[in-house]
């Protein structure tokens, strides 16, 4: 759905290391600044590691916003602000054979901040750097639980 030549995207967000409740409201910040600006914005859940083992758990969230950019503008945004936090590259290596995750995901690992693309308007994008809707939200209750507390919002 668009407004006034604005595109409503919802965006995961998910830190495990450092001060993760003060990166999640930097990487919210500038969001704000730099994708679009914030409407919505999901509690702070706890979480276990997903895909991975780690002794770090997770703090996650869901936000809502509104931008003028383009898909693949804001996948370039939000890889920038992921990497101005302090995030290094995503790899693509294969998880271990006993990690439980669908087969040939990114390798998952502790990370300073993550986010990702979950909806985009009602638009469909399947390329190999871009999927909209994120194909795995429906299996993470740390994207779903804050995805469906922020849709029940008022604006």
């Amino acid at each position: 759905m668009t407004n006034e030549g604005k595109h409503q995207v919802f965006l995961g967000l998910g830190s495990n290391l450092g001060d993760r409740r003060q990166l999640l409201l930097q990487a919210i910040r500038l969001i704000g600044e730099r994708v679009g600006r914030v409407l919505r914005q999901s509690s702070f859940i706890e979480t276990e590691p997903w895909g991975f083992q780690s002794d770090n758990r997770f703090l996650n969230a869901v936000i809502l916003c509104m931008t003028d950019k383009t898909p693949r503008e804001v996948l370039r945004l939000t890889q920038t602000i992921e990497r101005d936090l302090g995030r290094t590259k995503k790899s693509t290596s294969p998880p271990s054979p006993r990690t439980p995750v669908p087969p040939c995901p990114p390798i998952y690992s502790d990370r300073p901040i993550d986010i990702d693309i979950l909806l985009y308007d009602d638009l469909t994008v399947d390329e190999p750097d871009l999927k909209i809707p994120h194909p795995l939200m429906h299996e993470r209750n740390f994207v779903m639980i804050p995805l469906e507390e922020i849709r029940k919002q008022n604006y």
